[in-house]
């Protein structure tokens, strides 16, 4: 007997987004950062935010204990909102100044073409990371849109790029 083969038609989905999402723990306190975080910014799908077409939860490995999500977004400018709004500007403020002992990552996938890849305090390279060049992400480098499409982000990011990096170093 065939398999019965089937396939999507994304004719209504033209700017889609598919995000990877993960965080790994990295330090004993890094536990309690994805125990206390994790599940707070993770349930925030169930709030149906506007352009999120689908959450799926994913566990990456049980050790170290490396969980995230696989999101579909109808477009980037959905997405950017939405990084930009409660809770997850908050936690993404929170995480920036301080990892509490994990890392975090992303990979976007756009449907007209691009891919995006950020990775903050990972210890281990993950997914393109582990066999593509690893640049800083400055400049056009520091925001997705900048990097996907070379523009700024139509949202301000959570934290400016100016704020982020002390050039005084």
């Amino acid at each position: 007997m065939r398999v019965h083969r089937t396939t999507v038609d994304l004719d209504d989905y033209p700017d889609l987004v598919m995000i990877l999402l993960g965080m790994r723990v990295r330090t004993p306190r890094g536990m309690l950062r994805l125990l206390g975080v994790g599940p707070k910014l993770y349930r925030s799908h169930l709030d149906r935010p506007d352009g999120l077409l689908r959450h799926e939860d994913i566990v990456w490995s049980m050790f170290p204990p490396h969980w995230g999500a696989r999101q579909y977004w109808r477009d980037l400018d959905s997405l950017e909102r939405w990084t930009r709004s409660d809770p997850h500007r908050q936690w993404w403020g929170e995480f920036l100044r301080d990892s509490g002992g994990t890392g975090f990552w992303h990979e976007a996938y756009f449907r007209r073409g691009g891919i995006d890849a950020v990775y903050d305090d990972m210890s281990a390279a993950t997914g393109l990371a582990a066999f593509a060049p690893v640049v800083s992400a400055r400049g056009p480098m520091f925001s997705t849109r900048g990097r996907v499409h070379g523009t700024p982000p139509t949202v301000p990011p959570v934290i400016s790029e100016s704020n982020y990096y002390d050039d005084k170093k």
